[in-house]
Formats: structure tokens, C-alpha cells, sequence
């Protein structure tokens, strides 16, 4: 803290999501289990569909970009985690707490766009499939994804600009394991009645939205399905649907709940971020690559050509 003409908050203390010893371990081997299984699972895919060729379509160029964004996801809130579960300083600075606040809306924003970008390619693939070529090509596939990641910059700089400009003079303990929004705001020594306002516009209508236009979309594409006569052909196209609805569901689901109402704390409301923020990036690739025959394929000749790769270095 330092002194001028009213005190001033240079840094925040996490409280974390428990103050037990034993249960921060745990937290800890949890937290770095999943992490690493973050990291692995995401890197793979992305090294998958670079490599083989027969990958490199629209749908797994976006599957691509949604890696790499819950991979950013994870490394965001993770790290600081694991800092908080070890040590017993759990101090932020101010500098570093906006920073992590500001990129946890960019890439938390960036992925509320490209779900919405995913499911308008399934949209277009099933509703319009021989359109679908010509309509998906290259460079509209380049566009929408540098799209999401400007979106969510966007989100991220006018959801950060009212917090940061808060006065902030005590006190400094945030009930939460990262610096957000919705936390910092209930520590501010002025009214945030209008930072509030703007936050549940901001990122509470933003994932409602988003989740509104989702289900549309899907309606859309049901109703396509259930006219394909085929049965191994509605199979297939519900399938992916599927897998889409459940990442949709884990995603957006606790975000609605914790911005679409004022800066108020509830229990749950931790929980809930941890899943959005850290078990769901950790859980999409077994959604995608479990429920996605052709992933799984490549995937399994990438193994090959690597353990063969090895046998041969090691002869």
C-alpha cells in the first residue's frame, strides 16, 4: 500500500478456493494433472490435423484454433494457481491482476465467438452441403477465425477500461482463485453501479447471446438431420452435432449463470469457474478426439509413424 492524499491498493491478496492445507495439495495435484493433460491433449490435435493432410478442412481448421484457444484458456488462471496452492504469499500486483483479467476476457470472449463460428460451418455443411466448398473456402475460414480473436480483444478492452479506472483503496483480499471483473468490482471504494451495468451487458449478454444463436443454429440443423434418409448418414451428422452441444453446454452454462446477474458472491460461484476456466479445456479433446472416428485415425498413424520414427533413430 502506499500513501498520497487517500490510500491506494498496489496489490491483491487471492484468497484462493481453500485455506486448508491438505486441500490445497489436492488442489494442486489436481490442477497440474489437468493442466498437463491440457497441454497434451491440445497440442496433439493441433500437431495432428497440421500433419495429416486429409485434416486440413474448415471444420478441423476450427478445431485447430479452439485448441490453441483453451490451451491460452488454461495457461491464463492455471499457473497462478498452482503458485497459490504452494506458497503461502498470495499476493498479486495490481498490474498483473488487470493483466490477467484483460486475457482472460480476450481468450474467454475469443472462444465465445469461435463456438458460434463452429456451429455456422456445421450449419452450412449440413444445410447447404454442396455449397459448403464455396462458401467455407480458405480465405472466409482465415477471416472468421482472425474475426473471433478481434471480437474477443474487443470484449476484453471495454470489460477491463471501467475496472481498471475503479479506485481501489482498501480492502484488497479477493475471495477467488484469479483476478475477474465481477470480483474486483465489489472492492472498489466508489458506486459500480455502472460498472456492473456495463459488465452483465458486456459479458453476461455477450455468452447469452451467443448461446441463443447457438441454439437457433441447431434448430435449423435437427430439422436438416431428421430429413436425411440415410440412417448412417443421420448418425454421423448427429454425432457431430453432439459433440458440439456438450462443449456448448459445459462452456457457456456456467458463464451465464455468474455474469447475467450484479457483482454479488455466491459458493458455487468458484466452482463453476474453475470448470469453464480449467476442466473444460481440459475435457475437449476426449470430447473430440472420443466421439471423432477421423481424429482418432490420424491420430493413431501419427503414433505409428513417430514409434517407427524412434525404432529407426534407435537401430
Amino acid at each position: 500500500m502506499t500513501v498520497s492524499n487517500e490510500t491506494r491498493v498496489t496489490e491483491f491478496i487471492l484468497l484462493g478456493l481453500s485455506s486448508n492445507p491438505d486441500l490445497q495439495l489436492l488442489f494442486f495435484v489436481l490442477f497440474l494433472v489437468m493442466y498437463l493433460g491440457t497441454i497434451a491433449g491440445n497440442l496433439l490435435i493441433m500437431i495432428t490435423i497440421y500433419v495429416d493432410s486429409q485434416l486440413h478442412t474448415p471444420m478441423y481448421f476450427f478445431l485447430c484454433n479452439l485448441s490453441f484457444i483453451d490451451l491460452s484458456f488454461s495457461t491464463v488462471t492455471v499457473p497462478r494457481c498452482l503458485v497459490l496452492f504452494l506458497w503461502q504469499d498470495k499476493t498479486i500486483s495490481f498490474s498483473d491482476c488487470m493483466a490477467q483479467m484483460f486475457f482472460i476476457h480476450f481468450v474467454g470472449g475469443s472462444e465465445c465467438f469461435h463456438l458460434v463460428l463452429m456451429a455456422y460451418d456445421r450449419y452450412v455443411a449440413i444445410c447447404n452441403p454442396l455449397r459448403y466448398t464455396t462458401i467455407m473456402n480458405r480465405r472466409v475460414c482465415l477471416l472468421l477465425m482472425v474475426s473471433t480473436w478481434a471480437g474477443g480483444f474487443i470484449h476484453a478492452f471495454s470489460q477491463s477500461l471501467p475496472i481498471i479506472q475503479l479506485p481501489f483503496c482498501g480492502p484488497n483480499e479477493i475471495d477467488h482463485f484469479l483476478c475477474d471483473s465481477h470480483t474486483l468490482s465489489l472492492l472498489a471504494c466508489s458506486s459500480i453501479f455502472i460498472t456492473e451495468a456495463l459488465d452483465m451487458a458486456n459479458s453476461g449478454l455477450l455468452a447469452l447471446s451467443c448461446f441463443l444463436v447457438l441454439v437457433i443454429s441447431y434448430g435449423y440443423i435437427i430439422s436438416t438431420i431428421l430429413k436425411i434418409h440415410s440412417t448412417e448418414g443421420r448418425q454421423k451428422a448427429f454425432s457431430t452435432c453432439a459433440t458440439h452441444l456438450l462443449v456448448v453446454t459445459f462452456f457457456y452454462g456456467p458463464i451465464v449463470f455468474v455474469y447475467m446477474r450484479p457483482s454479488v458472491t455466491f459458493a458455487v460461484d468458484k466452482p463453476l469457474a474453475v470448470f469453464y476456466s480449467t476442466v473444460t479445456p481440459w475435457l475437449n479433446p476426449f470430447i473430440y478426439t472420443l466421439r471423432n472416428e477421423k481424429a482418432r485415425k490420424a491420430m493413431k498413424k501419427l503414433g505409428g509413424r513417430t514409434m517407427s520414427l524412434l525404432r529407426t533413430h534407435a537401430n
